[in-house]
């Protein structure tokens, strides 16, 4: 028979709550390990209600769903936490993002009323800032990549180098014009003058992961898109994907619709 540790159980979790949280400025330069580290602290300090795990080395219930890559900025990130007593979400939210540091925000909470989370997480919408790149250069370059019927790309992965296909994961993508991209995270191009074509691309989650990195990898291997200056990312969303539309719904609708919201 296993031996088990000494002392009660753990108690056990009543509610799971599911937070939508964004990486702005400076933040999107910290890594997942980065976040969680914080994370658990700003739990602690928030006093939330956690549940842990049995066994010899208790761990908080916290369930990650698909982090965006150090150096990408999200609107759009999603992380699931079990409680031992009920939890206001509105409360939790509030104290959450006071517990964080600025940068990592919490934008919402919202009670699990349903199941499988990281299953609806099917594709996410990128935009891409590429500083120094004029918008008709670079919509020739996304016309191309996009009429071809595969792009291979590398990437070093820990099981070493890794060769892809990046064009199949794209399902849709556009150079949009500057009045028309999302500026939540960081000031917009023309803020910061200069020229800037801005890419916006829907990418369906794969395995291995194509990152809107490898995307800019196959535009400069195929299309000879080599912009000047490092590109800026952002998730702005992350959900179920529409394959007929190209577009990302929200993931947390279903448990707002079944908690009558």
């Amino acid at each position: 028979m296993a031996r088990q540790p000494d002392g009660p159980p753990p108690e056990p979790a009543v509610q799971r709550l599911r937070l939508r949280y964004a990486k702005r400025g400076r933040l999107r330069f910290s890594s997942h390990r980065d976040f969680q580290r914080s994370f658990e602290r700003a739990l602690r300090r928030a006093d939330v209600p956690m549940a842990y795990s049995a066994g010899f080395s208790p761990h908080p219930r916290i369930s990650y769903a698909n982090a965006a890559p150090t150096g990408a900025a999200s609107e759009a990130e999603y992380v699931e936490i079990a409680v031992t007593q009920r939890c206001d979400p509105v409360r939790v939210r509030a104290a959450l993002d006071a517990a964080l540091p600025p940068g990592l925000d919490v934008v919402e909470v919202v009670e699990a009323r349903t199941a499988g989370l990281p299953e609806r997480l099917e594709a996410s919408l990128w935009q891409v800032e590429l500083p120094g790149v004029e918008p008709g250069e670079a919509a020739a370059a996304l016309e191309a990549f996009l009429a071809a019927p595969e792009v291979q790309v590398q990437r070093l992965m820990k099981t070493g180098m890794r060769t892809f296909d990046a064009r199949a994961a794209v399902v849709r993508a556009e150079v949009v014009p500057a009045g028309d991209a999302d500026s939540s995270s960081a000031p917009g191009p023309q803020a910061r003058g200069g020229v800037c074509a801005i890419l916006q691309m829907v990418v369906r989650h794969t395995t291995p992961a194509v990152r809107p990195d490898d995307v800019l990898a196959a535009l400069r291997s195929h299309a000879q898109l080599a912009p000047p200056s490092s590109p800026r990312m952002t998730r702005l969303a992350q959900g179920p994907l529409d394959e007929a539309g190209g577009t990302v719904a929200d993931p947390l609708t279903a448990d707002r619709v079944a908690d009558g919201a």
